[in-house]
């Protein structure tokens, strides 16, 4: 086996931090999605995260306001408070044979069903992935730390992702957690652990 089957937090924590160098593209407007979506649609598969505006209080719900679309070399970052959820992007995620690649992606679909409903199809949970492989952590640390040798920050996750621009360190923090879904899955492809 290549990668370690279990990680502790104080291995995670030894291991040197990394986040996304490449280049990133806020999408605010339905022409800048129609273009996002027609560039994406090159590659073999994609991955992806959401962020929502964090609640501090009980019963208190904010829909969630980011997508995050990541290839190879390019992070797309869908403003989902300012573009809705449209039917291009729907389609999106009930395209079969488009492998649309996360981790702990329940609750991102679930969210995403919120504000328009659609069946999600060609989802690849990386927990699962990772659990059939012997791996015993999951989680995006755990995942990014097992598969990559490099740990990501999680400082940027209870920030306001409502805001009206955001700022460099939280469009890096939610690029780069879309981007360590696209490597682990590119990884697992090469050394023949997915097809």
């Amino acid at each position: 086996m290549i990668f370690p089957s279990d990680i502790t937090k104080e291995q995670v924590n030894s291991l040197p931090l990394n986040e996304y160098q490449g280049e990133i593209r806020v999408v605010e407007t339905w022409t800048e999605l129609i273009g996002a979506l027609r560039e994406l649609k090159k590659y073999p598969f994609l991955g992806f995260d959401t962020e929502t505006k964090p609640a501090f209080r009980k019963g208190v719900y904010h829909p969630v306001s980011l997508l995050q679309l990541a290839v190879e070399d390019m992070v797309y970052l869908v403003r989902l408070n300012k573009t809705g959820f449209p039917e291009p992007l729907k389609e999106l995620f009930a395209t079969k044979d488009f492998p649309k690649v996360g981790i702990s992606v329940r609750d991102d679909l679930a969210d995403l069903r919120k504000l328009s409903n659609f069946k999600p199809h060609g989802i690849v949970e990386l927990n699962t992935v990772a659990k059939e492989l012997g791996v015993v952590r999951e989680g995006a640390r755990n995942l990014t730390a097992t598969f990559l040798g490099f740990r990501i920050s999680k400082s940027q996750q209870t920030t306001n992702w409502e805001r009206d621009s955001l700022t460099p360190k939280q469009q890096r923090y939610a690029a780069t957690d879309a981007w360590v879904c696209h490597q682990i899955y590119q990884k697992l492809i090469k050394q023949g652990f997915v097809e």
